[in-house]
Formats: C-alpha cells, sequence, structure tokens
C-alpha cells in the first residue's frame, strides 16, 4: 500500500519556478491579472504601443513646427468656416470634438447597460455611438476636401510652412482610420448583442463567453482610448 502511495506522488510533476513558472503560469488557463480576461489584457497592450505611435507623431509634429523656417499656418484662420457672412474659426473643430466626446458618454452607458444584460438599451446605445463616429468622420472628410480645394498638399502648402500639409494629413488621417475601424467593429458588436450572441454562447467572429458581456466593455476601452487621443490632438495642433 505505501508503494502504490509513493508512486503516485513521484508521478505529481515539481512546481514550476524562476521564468518557467511565469510561462506556466499564464498558458494554464485563459484569465490573468487576477481573472482579468485575456481579450482585455490583448486590448491594453495594443493601445499601449499605439499611445507611442501617437506620441510620436505628436513629438513630431512639435519638432517640425519649432524647426519651420517659413511662418506657420495660424490655425484659427485656416480652419475657420464662413457662417452668416462672418469668419468663425475652429466652429467645425469644436463641433467634431463635442460628438466625439458625447461619444465616450453612450459608450460608456453601453457598457453599463451590457452588464445588466439589457439588451435593447445596450444595442441602441451602440447604434448611436456608431453613428456619433461617422458623423465625425464625415466632418474630417469634408475638412480635408475644403483644405485640398485650398491647394494644401502632402508635400506642399499655399498658407506657408510646407511641412504642415503633411503633418495634418499623416496624424488627422490616421486618428481617422482608428475611428472608421472602431465605427465598423461597433456596427459588428451591435448586431451580436442583438441577436443574443453574448447571452446564447453562439460561436463567431467577436462572441464572448456565455452571459458575457466583456466584449462591449473592450470595445469601450479602444472607443475611449480614441477618444482620448483627439482631445490631445485638438490640443496641440489646433490650439496651439
Amino acid at each position: 500500500m505505501s508503494e502504490t502511495h509513493s508512486t503516485h506522488l513521484e508521478e505529481i510533476p515539481p512546481p514550476y519556478t524562476g521564468p518557467e513558472s511565469f510561462v506556466s503560469d499564464w498558458s494554464s488557463d485563459q484569465t490573468a491579472f487576477k481573472n482579468v480576461p485575456w481579450g482585455k489584457v490583448m486590448m491594453w497592450i495594443f493601445l499601449v504601443s499605439d499611445t507611442f505611435i501617437f506620441s510620436a507623431f505628436l513629438i513630431s509634429y512639435m519638432t517640425v513646427r519649432i524647426s519651420a523656417v517659413e511662418p506657420w499656418p495660424n490655425s484659427s484662420e485656416v480652419f475657420a468656416l464662413t457662417l452668416f457672412g462672418k469668419e468663425v474659426p475652429l466652429v467645425l473643430i469644436a463641433i467634431m470634438t463635442f460628438i466625439l466626446i458625447s461619444s465616450s458618454g453612450t459608450m460608456a452607458m453601453a457598457v453599463n447597460f451590457g452588464y445588466r444584460k439589457n439588451r435593447k438599451v445596450t444595442f441602441i446605445l451602440l447604434i448611436i455611438t456608431a453613428i456619433l463616429g461617422a458623423s465625425f468622420v464625415g466632418m474630417q472628410a469634408f475638412e480635408w476636401t475644403k483644405l485640398i480645394e485650398e491647394g494644401v498638399r502632402p508635400w506642399t502648402n499655399p498658407m506657408g510652412a510646407h511641412q504642415f500639409g503633411s503633418v495634418f494629413f499623416m496624424i488627422t488621417g490616421f486618428h481617422g482610420t482608428h475611428v472608421s475601424i472602431g465605427v465598423i467593429f461597433l456596427l459588428i458588436v451591435a448586431a451580436k448583442v442583438y441577436r443574443g450572441d453574448l447571452e446564447h454562447n453562439r460561436p463567431g467572429f467577436m462572441t464572448g463567453r456565455k452571459g458575457n458581456y466583456e466584449i462591449v466593455e473592450i470595445m469601450g476601452l479602444y472607443w475611449h482610448f480614441v477618444d482620448l487621443v483627439w482631445v490631445f490632438i485638438f490640443a496641440f495642433f489646433y490650439l496651439w
């Protein structure tokens, strides 16, 4: 009897130590960091890497602007619109900022109602967020069209420093791409919420575990990040 017991103990592998224990812990389950879902961890890692990219863009913009030989265009004049016969500075940018910040509010509410298992309200809030995001992209397209018609290009700018066009299209275009991708994924998540995929564990793209609306929260992390980045772009590019 004792021989059988000792043989059974010998079959149990010793616990890992050092780096091997780290790998073992992470590969043993689908959660880490005290039950934080893998999807949320991966989203945070992506957002941190994206932060470095946007930071590099904004630092490059500030460096180029400070070192520019020709006068830098006045943002209040470049981005002004004529309303009722008067030039209103930054009115379109202000509306775009208001829309994007408002979409953060609807996204936060969608996450809240998602964890309450309120499918109808969650779906409506996700659609509203997607509409606000699409409106922002549409206004940005109008802004691009206006500047292109005025002769602004990535390689030239009739209003002053030639570098203005390159940094403008690079920074706003990269951010606009993020918003556009976010709108697409918002619509996908909204469709899955509407069909009840998140509650019935139906297989498919971006479908969460049964009864779990964590994909809505993960989508919210991405959307809040995009909105936060725009606040920095608005402050450094348009107000400076």
